[in-house]
């Protein structure tokens, strides 16, 4: 087992002296109205919002300090602010979503993530429906 690979999400880094880090914001949920059909753009639909971004997290583990950290909250707001505009496609959505993460926060190192429509409209019993991207 490697030893870095235990703690650290980019080898590289601990190799500098910096902490990678992965933060995670999971299971978000939101009520939108996304959708192909004219009835998902009425009646809307669950979706469930998954999110993984790799930065540095040195600083903010040195100071505890909120201005030395990812501001997760904002990236919250960012996705629900996305979910509020209506799209004909998930892949749609999503690039719009990590587009933006990746603009607005240039200590993002890599980011995935992750939109999942619950009981899409297929003609048949499915969970869910969900596209992910990764950059």
């Amino acid at each position: 087992m490697n030893k870095d690979s235990d703690t650290h999400i980019n080898p590289s880094a601990h190799s500098e002296g910096k902490r990678g880090a992965l933060i995670e914001l999971e299971e978000m949920e939101f009520y939108a109205y996304h959708g192909h059909f004219e009835e998902e753009q009425i009646v809307g639909n669950k979706f469930l919002v998954d999110i993984s971004i790799e930065t540095d997290c040195t600083k903010a583990a040195e100071t505890d300090i909120l201005e030395d950290a990812l501001n997760y909250v904002s990236i919250y707001e960012l996705t629900k602010e996305e979910m509020s505009k209506k799209s004909y496609l998930l892949e749609h959505l999503v690039g719009k979503i990590i587009n933006r993460i990746h603009s607005e926060f240039p200590e993002v190192i890599h980011s995935k993530v992750k939109v999942s429509k619950l009981n899409p409209p297929m003609g048949g019993r499915m969970e869910k429906v969900s596209v992910t991207f990764s950059r």
